[in-house]
């Protein structure tokens, strides 16, 4: 019997997918990672080309995009604002209507949400969010899948928040109202979550102190304070949030078992404490290599749907 052919779907931010695809994709991660441990070769994507789109640098996303294509059978094309019309005012939409003429999936880290919206919209290919200002949808889905291997299902836990109220704490908010968990969110005064991202809703709550915030977590994670783009306040900032370090202390309020997760890059002894980090509880070096494997895991399911073994 012939495979059918996916539905074009994008990954434009976490809510996207329902639950239970979400659900699938990160069985197809365990899958997929256990055959990279084990030196099988896997590669379904053949004659398949990823076209990344670069307007904000990275390291991590162009690493696990670019290494995870090629493992899958795959090829791919980088691409920044300085080498393409992306930088020289070509409308998006046309550019979108071009590229996606020519590959087979699209990934595009840049600044607006509503830019890589309007670029999907004109896409005849599967687009996907490698960061944009609002959303980071592909690092939660790692650090899902990292507390999945560490603890299991994670429905019914508590992750707390601190720090910046940013493109990773947002999708985490998508994410726990998704998926049936709960996000303590602490922030310092003047960077407050905005509502328009963050609808209230019984899937998060706000602590003042990020050391309640941190009681009873059974995952505690954190972000750089000044995002890329913010560079200028970045003085103001490490005044602003030197209370909300996450150090052995604040570990000590979640659970004694408790994970401490990092999308990195990270200042040591500035968002985080050495110790912690570098310490026990941390799964941030399993949080970084699993951006590798649930995003094959998702070039797979957007590209070939459900018909994998």
């Amino acid at each position: 019997m012939p495979k059918s052919t996916p539905v074009l779907r994008h990954f434009l931010q976490f809510s996207d997918f329902t639950r239970e695809q979400i659900e699938h994709v990160i069985e197809r991660a365990r899958i997929i990672k256990d055959r990279f441990k084990r030196y099988q070769t896997y590669q379904p994507l053949t004659d398949r080309t990823l076209a990344m789109v670069f307007e904000k640098a990275s390291t991590r996303t162009r690493v696990s995009f670019e290494a995870g294509m090629y493992q899958m059978g795959g090829s791919v094309i980088h691409l920044t604002t300085g080498d393409s019309q992306l930088g020289r005012a070509e409308p998006i939409e046309d550019t979108a209507r071009v590229i996606s003429r020519m590959v087979d999936l699209v990934m595009i880290r840049t600044y607006e949400q509503t830019k890589i919206e309007r670029f999907a919209r004109h896409s005849r290919v599967p687009v996907i969010n490698g960061l944009t200002n609002e959303y980071h949808p592909c690092q939660i889905l790692a650090d899902v899948f990292t507390f999945a291997e560490h603890r299991g299902s994670i429905a019914g836990h508590t992750v707390a928040w601190i720090g910046d109220a940013n493109n990773v704490a947002y999708t985490w908010l998508q994410a726990a109202e998704l998926l049936g968990f709960t996000v303590h969110v602490s922030t310092p005064p003047g960077y407050a979550l905005d509502e328009r991202l963050a609808p209230p809703g019984p899937h998060y709550r706000i602590f003042e102190d990020p050391a309640q915030a941190a009681r009873g977590a059974d995952l505690v994670t954190t972000d750089v304070w000044t995002s890329m783009g913010f560079e200028a306040e970045n003085e103001q900032r490490r005044r602003a949030f030197a209370p909300w370090r996450v150090d052995e202390q604040m570990m000590r309020q979640a659970h004694k078992d408790a994970l401490f997760m990092h999308c990195l890059p990270a200042h040591r002894d500035e968002e985080v404490a050495a110790e912690v980090i570098d310490g026990a509880q941390s799964v941030v070096w399993d949080e970084a290599e699993n951006r590798l494997h649930v995003q094959k895991a998702l070039m797979e399911y957007l590209l070939l749907g459900r018909d994998v073994q």
